[in-house]
């Protein structure tokens, strides 16, 4: 296991092509047409977005994932060499697989998301032996690979899992449990955990459950107790892929050797630089002041 002073981190999850759509005057309506002056493209998904932040700060932040099918791949490509995150373990889409992407409307200070997905989460893919932690971009990864538990202690590394929202699967929190209680870390947002809470997973099915509540900042309940961090002051221009930067913050620092208020305020910390900028990794030279504290 590689020496948790300076964690390395493999993200596993689908890898999207985001289509960002900003400054729009309303949400589109069923007939109607809304014109947005402001529009980008950059990659996208939770394993993405939280290995780009994990590699801005410092440590070494790997990705195994499915680029998304052309015309898409080279922009995804683009923006991973970019952040310097290794990908020897992605792979192309499957012949005639249509593109993974996401349609991401911003409005004010919330986004929505229309996403599709295609063809297998991951590559089928041996791990080297040199990661020492397992993050998992999102719920529905999981449901679909639930081998990737047993493939990481095999290894001996920790494991995180973020939870995204799947209509098929938030609203089965007792179905869910016997993977979620699995992992290590648990990193759902506030709509998330509060729906799988009403669907019967238990408060602690995960040993840590970090929740993220966007404009009131974080809380992380374990054993320990419960500790909360507000969230920074910041004008948000887009909170798209906010809480996966947050993720990176909270992974380095926990993996460092932080306790659980100071990795929850670097989560926060680097959320807060994600919202100022277009795109999950649009703030990711801004991360350079985070300060990552490690338990003495």
């Amino acid at each position: 296991m590689t020496d948790l002073s300076h964690p390395s981190v493999l993200c596993v999850g689908r890898l999207y092509c985001d289509l960002i759509f900003t400054e729009l005057p309303h949400l589109p309506r069923l007939g109607e047409e809304v014109f947005a002056p402001g529009f980008s493209m950059h990659a996208g998904g939770g394993a993405f977005i939280t290995a780009a932040t994990i590699q801005a700060l410092g440590h070494r932040a790997g990705l195994c994932a499915t680029f998304p099918a052309a015309p898409f791949t080279d922009t995804v490509l683009r923006d991973i060499e970019r952040a310097g995150v290794d990908a020897t373990l992605c792979d192309a889409a499957a012949e005639g697989q249509s593109p993974q992407i996401t349609v991401a409307s911003v409005l004010d200070d919330d986004r929505a998301f229309l996403t599709h997905a295609s063809g297998s989460a991951l590559p089928d893919t041996p791990w080297p032996s040199d990661w020492s932690h397992l993050h998992i971009g999102e719920l529905r990864t999981l449901a679909e690979h639930p081998d990737l538990v047993a493939r990481a202690r095999a290894h001996n590394m920790t494991i995180s899992l973020d939870c995204g929202w799947d209509d098929a699967l938030v609203h089965k929190g007792a179905e869910m449990e016997p993977l979620i209680s699995k992992v290590d870390l648990f990193l759902p947002n506030a709509s998330e955990i509060a729906t799988l809470r009403s669907s019967g997973l238990r408060h602690d099915a995960a040993p840590i459950t970090v929740t993220k509540e966007g404009a009131k900042g974080a809380r992380v309940e374990s054993e320990s107790g419960t500790y909360e961090c507000p969230a920074r002051p910041v004008k948000v221009v887009d909170t798209t892929g906010a809480g996966d930067a947050f993720n990176g913050g909270f992974l380095v620092a926990w993996l460092s050797g932080a306790d659980l208020p100071h990795a929850l305020s670097a989560g926060v910390s680097c959320g807060a630089v994600a919202v100022g900028h277009v795109g999950g990794t649009g703030g990711l030279t801004g991360l350079h002041h985070i300060p990552i504290e490690a338990a003495e």
